[in-house]
């Protein structure tokens, strides 16, 4: 199963929906993004937020078009993404999309790409494929281990960069610039646009927690 989770973030950097329509087996909204789904004729199952993003009359229609509204107060721990986005774990989906989620406010945009390199997330990857997506960029996070990655048309570039202090016995296979057995620190820009040569391939590393980015030009 596929969820895509659609949080509230602005409409110009959305990917193709369209894309996210053929594939998705589970559409979630989250407060303002119920709204955007809405409008592009995307009806998601489960519904999460405060809905302090929308207008009265968007709110009313909401509530007269879907069933599975869960409601939360303003003041709470958790954004709203964070509640949908551990609920989506927990349904043990093959893979998570979430759109909607970049750009706006910095502090929203950060917090959101920290959620998948939360610790209690961590162990969950192996299992899961999750990532952010915008118009330009494809975003996830790996643990220690070796990865195919292939080559995707319009995300010619692929960027890694160190989530912990340091990553360590890096090596890159199928790229114009490969690494063997090497060793990336935090604020290093080492692995910054490169690309593949290739059809597919390879990243692997043996410490450490790396993220990943697909960007366009």
């Amino acid at each position: 199963m596929i969820i895509s989770i659609m949080a509230g973030g602005p409409e110009y950097l959305w990917p193709d929906l369209t894309v996210y329509k053929e594939m998705t087996d589970l559409w979630v909204g989250v407060d303002r993004g119920v709204w955007a789904l809405l409008e592009n004729d995307i009806e998601p199952r489960f519904v999460f937020g405060d809905f302090d993003s929308v207008s009265e009359d968007e709110y009313m229609n909401i509530n007269q078009r879907l069933e599975h509204i869960n409601l939360y107060p303003s003041e709470k721990d958790e954004t709203d993404l964070e509640i949908a986005f551990k609920w989506a774990v927990e349904q043990k989906p093959s893979e998570i999309h979430i759109l909607g989620a970049t750009g706006g406010r910095l502090d929203h945009f950060l917090g959101n790409i920290q959620l998948l390199q939360k610790e209690s997330i961590l162990p969950v990857h192996k299992e899961i494929d999750m990532y952010i997506v915008d118009k330009q960029n494809i975003f996830s996070v790996k643990t220690p281990g070796s990865y195919k990655v292939t080559a995707l048309k319009e995300k010619k570039y692929v960027s890694l960069l160190p989530v912990t202090a340091e990553i360590t016995g890096i090596t890159l296979s199928g790229f114009k610039y490969p690494l063997i057995d090497a060793r990336l620190e935090i604020g290093s820009t080492l692995c910054i646009s490169n690309e593949l040569i290739s059809d597919c391939g390879n990243v692997s590393f043996e410490e450490g927690i790396l993220m990943v980015i697909r960007s366009s030009d």
